[in-house]
């Protein structure tokens, strides 16, 4: 629906817009409707918009990815830290279970009751 309404615009503003204008840039001269003159200067602004926001969202995109893997190592970090946490209310580790955990073994009571015997 929104296509086809500013389609009408479009053919409504050529139709109004139909003189002849000559435009003059450094030694270049374009004859046209004023209609097709001006269609073409906002495509080709368009067209020098996008290209000048490549580099951002490409840097963005490289950004966002580092970001999603600092995101997975804080988890991890978290997940061990409420590890030893929840291991350390109960009992007293081991130097070798804390290091264990550290190196990414989730270990509980029982396991840990368990290495003792």
């Amino acid at each position: 629906m929104l296509g086809l309404l500013l389609g009408g615009v479009a053919v409504v503003f050529a139709l109004q817009n139909i003189t002849l204008i000559t435009v003059t840039f450094f030694t270049w001269q374009i004859t046209g409707s004023m209609a097709l003159i001006l269609m073409a200067a906002i495509f080709a602004g368009v067209l020098v918009t996008l290209l000048l926001l490549r580099p951002g969202s490409a840097s963005n995109y490289f950004q966002y990815r580092r970001l999603v893997r600092q995101v997975a190592r804080l988890e991890d970090e978290l997940q061990k830290q409420k590890t030893l946490t929840a291991f350390a209310k109960n009992t007293q580790p081991t130097r070798e279970i804390i290091e264990d955990i550290e190196h990414g073994a989730v270990v509980t009571k029982v396991e840990y009751l368990n290495q003792e015997d």
